[in-house]
């Protein structure tokens, strides 16, 4: 069951608002009309973001690669001129993804009440973002609905092949942090103190290395449950954090300013924004509808933020390109692609051409990316392997000295 917001008309002509709670919105229009009521407005209610709502936080969205399969399937079976509800139902059979499946049915029902596909896909926001609901909505009205299932494939099939060239770059500095750790864990509780126990009997004075080692073993030895719950206690503390709007922002701006990989994550967002908003513009959309879509779609708070104010820009009456200025976000390529497209009125052009160049750049720097961090995982592992070995051979070598003067 899905939480409505309706609107609506009683029996004596006052305007009603409220919440109730039916499978789609067309069932919930039934519900109303059988209490009475006409409905002039049924929207479905935001997610509860509670701070609490720990079930919220585990509850995942539809994969990206069964979507650009979804795509691909939808464009080749409206192409052929299939029918729109033999077409879902059809997709609905061979549909492996519970969530795809279900998803697809209550769509099928919609759209057999008579709903429009836009309408009925907006029901669904953890399967069709509001990028691809505005998209179906233009090919709708234009007449060129299997194009628009085409450019979103390609657009999704773009975003996948980012996104696993991300973690392939990441898989080996994220094995070594983790092998790291795991060492450091075993040290602590396994082999530093059996040598702990040793210098003790001896009575040798310990190094001030060997002291920073004894006293983090002792640590992990003795503390072990309150380290697991302060550790949990910041995860759940820098999650709510989160869940804020200031929070989410102030992240969202330390993402793009990290070392090595900040830039790389910039110019990504940069080339989904060219991309999106690109795309928005071809199928026709207004430009402030277009920018809020393509603002949105970053999934990138801070910069959503100085996008929406580029949009106020626009509507206020000012050029796009001292808008986008403005904002500051911009790098000087995109500045310069956004001028020469509203010159030429060719923006949706020049906007493709920069998406294409940043990722040819973000390619670049992510078969770079694990030579680069090499060397910072390197000298981490080093500054370990000093910090035993002088915290052990260190006390040794008195112990020996003690040794031969007895």
């Amino acid at each position: 069951m899905k939480l409505f917001n309706y609107r609506g008309r009683g029996a004596q002509g006052n305007i009603q608002r409220g919440q109730l709670e039916a499978l789609t919105q067309s069932a919930a229009a039934d519900q109303l009309l059988r209490q009475g009521i006409i409905p002039l407005e049924i929207k479905l209610a935001p997610n509860n973001h509670s701070l609490f709502a720990v079930s919220g936080w585990w509850q995942r969205s539809l994969p990206i690669e069964v979507l650009v399969i979804f795509c691909r399937q939808l464009y080749s079976l409206t192409k052929a001129g299939v029918p729109l509800l033999r077409a879902f139902k059809g997709l609905e059979q061979s549909a492996s993804h519970p969530l795809l499946r279900s998803t697809l049915a209550e769509v099928a029902t919609e759209l057999t009440n008579g709903h429009s596909l836009s309408a009925a896909m907006k029901q669904h926001p953890r399967v069709f973002s509001d990028l691809f609901v505005s998209m179906i909505h233009v090919g709708e009205n234009t007449g060129r609905l299997d194009q628009t299932l085409l450019q979103l494939a390609n657009y999704y099939q773009q975003e996948m092949d980012t996104r696993r060239q991300i973690k392939s770059a990441m898989r080996y500095p994220m094995f070594v942090i983790i092998a790291i750790g795991l060492a450091m864990v075993v040290l602590n509780t396994q082999v530093i103190p059996q040598f702990a126990g040793m210098f003790a009997r001896f009575g040798v004075d310990l190094p001030w290395p060997t002291k920073v080692l004894i006293t983090t073993s002792n640590v992990f030895v003795h503390y072990w449950p309150l380290m697991i719950a302060i550790s949990a206690a910041l995860w759940m503390s820098v999650r709510m954090w989160r869940n804020t709007i200031a929070g989410q922002q102030r992240w969202d701006l330390w993402r793009l300013r990290v070392p090595i990989v900040g830039s790389i994550i910039n110019r990504a967002l940069m080339a989904r924004f060219s991309r999106t908003f690109a795309l928005m513009v071809r199928a026709g959309l207004p430009l402030n509808q277009a920018l809020k879509m393509a603002a949105e779609a970053l999934d990138n708070r801070f910069l959503e933020q100085r996008l929406l104010e580029m949009k106020l820009g626009i509507e206020s009456g000012t050029s796009i390109a001292t808008t986008a200025a403005n904002t500051h976000i911009f790098t000087p390529l995109v500045l310069q692609m956004i001028a020469v497209g509203e010159e030429t009125g060719q923006i949706d052009d020049l906007l493709l051409e920069a998406a294409d160049f940043y990722d040819r750049e973000v390619d670049y720097d992510l078969t770079t990316l694990t030579a680069r961090i090499e060397p910072l995982l390197l000298l981490v592992v080093s500054a370990m392997v000093l910090l035993l070995a002088l915290g052990i051979f260190l006390p040794m070598w008195g112990m020996l000295d003690v040794a031969n003067a007895g």
